[in-house]
Order: structure tokens, then C-alpha cells, then sequence
């Protein structure tokens, strides 16, 4: 059965979903030093603020590649649209990215969109061993959690 619900979808699903996951982890990661949107933004000569943009331009990115139908078969407080619309604003216009706004999207959306994506990979079913595959590589070093959930 279990086979079956991730072949449902394609298998490269759950890397979009696990690269979206490792950005949500570094985005906090990188923040968390931080106790407002102004220090953020103009500390270590932005070095942060330009990660932590990279990072919203992966999650757009990616968000892109899953499946619509696994998208609809989920429950997500955040639409699809305006995850992919950041990304889009963000690259094409670099130097309007308000920070003050990055900052609350990281402390308020992402959290959301992590629910999701659990959700999604609970959907997918996928067995212990190919979860376990990716996530002893160095790119989804922040995601060890995962394997705590007992339904995944």
C-alpha cells in the first residue's frame, strides 16, 4: 500500500517538498539571532537578509514543481499562488523586497507552510528507508525530526 499512495505521485515530489522544508529550517536558522526586522536586515552587510532571500526563492521555485493534485489534496493557510508570486517578485524585483515583510512571512507563514508540507509527505506515504535516504544527506541536515513522526 504504501508502494501505491507514492506512486500516486511522482517520487521527485518529496524532494521539491524536502528542499521547501530545509529552506523553512534554514530561514529560522538564520533569523533566529535576531529580535526585530531592522537588525536582520542590516546586520553582517545583509549577509542574512540575502541568504534568507535565496531561501524564498527556492521555496517559490519548488512550490512550483509539486504536483497540483497533491497541492488540492492537502490543507494549506497559504496559497500556492502567492508562495510561487513571492518567489517571482523577489527575483524580479530584488531591490523592492521589504524586509519588514520578509520578516513577518518567517515568523508567521512559515510555520504554516511546514504543516502543509508534513502533511503532504504524510499523504505520500513514503517508506521509512527512502525518507532515511534523503535525509543523511548534507542538504537535508535540518529535517532529522522527520523521522520522528511514527505516521510518516
Amino acid at each position: 500500500m504504501q508502494k501505491k499512495i507514492l506512486s500516486m505521485y511522482d517520487e521527485k515530489n518529496l524532494i521539491h517538498i524536502l528542499t521547501m522544508l530545509e529552506c523553512c529550517e534554514k530561514a529560522w536558522l538564520y533569523t533566529k539571532e535576531f529580535q526585530n526586522p531592522i537588525d536582520f536586515i542590516w546586520a553582517n552587510e545583509q549577509k542574512e537578509l540575502n541568504a534568507t532571500i535565496s531561501l524564498f526563492i527556492a521555496i517559490g521555485e519548488e512550490s512550483k514543481k509539486i504536483d497540483k493534485s497533491l497541492k488540492d489534496s492537502v490543507k494549506c493557510e497559504l496559497s500556492w499562488s502567492d508562495i510561487a508570486g513571492l518567489r517571482d517578485k523577489i527575483s524580479h524585483d530584488y531591490r523592492g523586497v521589504d524586509g519588514d515583510i520578509l520578516w513577518i512571512v518567517i515568523h508567521k507563514d512559515l510555520q504554516k507552510l511546514k504543516s502543509a508540507l508534513i502533511d503532504m509527505i504524510k499523504l505520500m506515504n513514503p517508506s521509512r528507508n527512502l525518507l532515511k535516504e534523503f535525509l543523511v544527506t548534507p542538504y537535508y541536515k535540518h529535517l532529522e525530526y522527520l523521522l520522528a513522526y511514527e505516521d510518516l
